[in-house]
């Protein structure tokens, strides 16, 4: 573990200072929805400088310092990466650790009572607010807060800028892994943050319903549903791979028709980058939600499903 100053991290223990005190902890909401301002959903997203200010002084963490606020933090980089250094307190889960590697479908996820044993042997239950964050701009962590909230959890979020943000704020850095107890992690499925290859048939016709295929469009050229729209989900970021500010992601939607009042779901290749769309669109308080997570792994290969090419 690594202790380093600057006028940036001073800033941050006047925070772990201040949120000693019940007056400041009362901010901390606040300071997030700040720096999260004109998100519906601000609460979807946790910035460097308030997970500092609840982890204590500089930044750095006992095991039980985030546990101690309620916070469970999830890092789901690669193992490797985890050990070589990872945010203080952080716990550890391999980024495919909810894939069923014997599933015929790539990418399609473990049954929800295997996914609830995973997550409850990381010490997670009900009552915590669960960060996740890698280092790829949210693609990963942004898979485990849209299931999270499929399984019912709603007290979810992101670490905006993830590992690298982190990193760059001079964050110090842990090679222990915290010491956790496992707990029972309940379930309670909400369905209409789902899409299957049914749901989307039935609602071809649909008006009100919008398909939106979040692939690089060289891969939406070469196939794809042919009622489905393409929304690159690399366009929800800034170049440091920060979520766009709320006025230019919601521009951005709107201009390719995925507008608040429509029924949208989304999909990708294998489940990972649809629900960073699908988070981008919670943080703009989109109401109808669904994401189709077997996508075009399942879509593509079923001789039974309608298909079209080109831009």
């Amino acid at each position: 573990m690594s202790i380093r100053v600057t006028r940036r991290r001073l800033g941050s223990l006047v925070l772990a200072a201040a949120a000693a005190s019940p007056a400041a902890a009362a901010l901390l909401p606040r300071l997030a929805a700040a720096q999260a301002a004109g998100f519906a959903n601000p609460h979807l997203l946790v910035s460097v400088e308030e997970l500092m200010a609840l982890g204590g002084p500089l930044g750095l963490s006992a095991d039980s310092a985030y546990d101690n606020n309620g916070i469970a933090l999830i890092d789901v980089r690669p193992a490797a990466e985890y050990e070589a250094g990872h945010i203080p307190g952080a716990r550890h889960l391999d980024p495919n650790a909810v894939v069923d590697p014997d599933a015929p479908i790539e990418g399609a996820l473990r049954p929800q009572a295997a996914i609830a044993e995973i997550l409850g042997a990381l010490g997670l239950d009900a009552a915590q607010r669960i960060v996740f964050y890698d280092d790829r701009g949210g693609f990963h962590a942004a898979r485990m807060l849209w299931l999270l909230e499929h399984l019912g959890h709603q007290d979810t979020a992101l670490l905006n800028g993830g590992f690298a943000a982190w990193v760059a704020a001079d964050g110090a850095l842990s090679e222990t892994a915290p010491t956790v107890a496992a707990r029972r992690f309940g379930v309670s499925a909400m369905p209409r943050r789902l899409a299957t290859a049914d749901y989307l048939l039935r609602h071809q016709h649909d008006p009100e319903t919008v398909v939106v295929d979040v692939r690089p469009t060289h891969l939406f050229a070469e196939g794809h549903i042919p009622w489905a729209i393409n929304v690159p989900w690399a366009l929800n970021l800034t170049e440091d791979k920060m979520f766009r500010p709320a006025g230019a992601l919601a521009a951005h939607f709107e201009a390719e028709g995925v507008t608040s009042d429509r029924n949208v779901v989304i999909h990708c290749q294998q489940g990972l980058a649809s629900s960073h769309s699908y988070v981008a669109l919670r943080l703009l308080g989109y109401p109808r939600v669904r994401v189709y997570h077997r996508s075009w792994a399942e879509w593509g290969s079923a001789d039974d499903l309608p298909k079209a090419s080109g831009a």
